[in-house]
């Protein structure tokens, strides 16, 4: 990897963007006061405080570094067949947790290869969109693309992980809506989805997966089984009111009514402690951190650029909105984190590290003409 400059303190605050980054790190303090249990029993915050730390130098040195290599179409094929055989690595050598084959575990330390995937997945739609957007009404390009994310979709269904699946074709879907599909094939590829859905539920899911959708419909219905946990969420969301019982004082999720409250459902932690108002500021953090990717993508030097960012401002969208889908008893359960502020050490880094490339790329990409970068590192690539 060539580097920009060194990796002094004055080039990294240098090549910092803080409009990007300052609203990352203030939900990731969000998320550390949410799942500190102040006194009332062991506590995640200390060590998701060394994976902060760990995730933000990660943003640093892809801030710093010049990332523009990932351009070229070798570096971005090998690393979706690297990636291609982590997944299928982990269908055969990982132990199952909680039922599902989604995490390699070295030494205490977990990490999962899907969110690797999602990277990669956007850097290979980026390449390919960059150079094939304008050609998008041809259904060869669509076939071509989703074949692509279909393979990292089917690998992450078979774990099973139905949330990460669903994360992997927004991707892909969002990225085809902002490089021109027609009405047509979208029309088509809704069609495919509704029959997909209707194959998966009679062939594709598990039981507990099918009794959390009917739980979804009704929760209710079976509030001490499947709609166990959606309900617990929906009262920690209801109890919060306007402003809150205050942090550390949600019962729901320090009495252990609420499980995985420090990473499937942080939100409805959170909306217990912080309330409605809470909840807006939250919302405002996202909306901060989106608009400044869709600045970034609208300024972008190369095609490549725009779709890298624009597809990680889709990653984070797609997350956001099903996570607080789930929690707030929108959406099936599905087992999705919400970004920078779920407990987990992969995922964050994954995060900030996306940041950085695209505060690499846009750096890079202002002191390079457009045409030049094209020629550069599409030709012939």
């Amino acid at each position: 990897m060539a580097v920009a400059s060194s990796f002094t303190p004055r080039a990294i605050l240098r090549a910092i963007d803080w409009a990007l980054v300052a609203p990352a790190l203030t939900i990731t303090m969000l998320g550390l006061l949410t799942m500190h249990t102040f006194g009332a029993g062991a506590s995640f915050a200390p060590k998701q405080v060394v994976w902060a730390i760990i995730a933000f130098a990660g943003y640093c040195f892809f801030a710093v570094a010049d990332v523009r290599f990932i351009r070229r179409t070798p570096v971005v094929m090998t690393l979706y067949g690297f990636v291609t055989v982590l997944l299928l690595l982990l269908l055969v050598a990982a132990h199952p947790i909680m039922g599902a084959k989604s995490w390699f575990v070295v030494g205490g330390i977990s990490f999962q290869p899907a969110d690797l995937a999602k990277l990669t997945l956007i850097a290979l739609l980026a390449k390919y969109l960059s150079r094939r957007h304008i050609e998008i009404a041809d259904w060869r390009h669509v076939l071509a693309s989703g074949a692509y994310a279909g393979l990292f979709v089917l690998l992450v269904l078979v774990e099973p992980d139905l949330g990460m699946a669903v994360i992997l074709g927004s991707i892909w879907l969002g990225l085809m809506l902002v490089s021109g599909i027609s009405k047509k094939h979208l029309a088509i590829i809704g069609a495919l989805l509704v029959a997909t859905a209707i194959f998966l539920w009679f062939f594709g899911l598990k039981p507990y997966q099918r009794d959390r959708i009917v739980a979804f419909i009704n929760p209710a219905a079976n509030v001490q089984g499947a709609g166990y946990n959606a309900y617990q969420a929906m009262i920690a969301v209801g109890s919060g009111e306007l402003f809150g019982k205050g942090i550390g004082y949600g019962t729901q999720s320090t009495l252990r009514f609420l499980p995985e409250y420090q990473t499937d459902f942080i939100f409805a932690a959170y909306a217990e402690e912080w309330g409605f108002v809470g909840i807006i500021l939250l919302l405002a953090l996202y909306a901060l951190l989106l608009s400044r990717l869709f600045i970034i993508a609208r300024n972008a030097g190369t095609n490549f650029d725009a779709f890298f960012t624009l597809g990680v401002a889709i990653l984070f969208m797609a997350h956001i909105a099903l996570h607080a889908g789930i929690n707030v008893g929108l959406l099936p359960i599905t087992g999705t984190t919400i970004p920078f502020m779920s407990y987990g050490g992969s995922n964050l880094v994954m995060e900030f590290s996306a940041l950085g490339i695209v505060t690499a790329l846009a750096r890079h990409g202002r002191s390079v003409p457009r045409a030049a970068a094209h020629q550069e590192y599409d030709g012939g690539s």
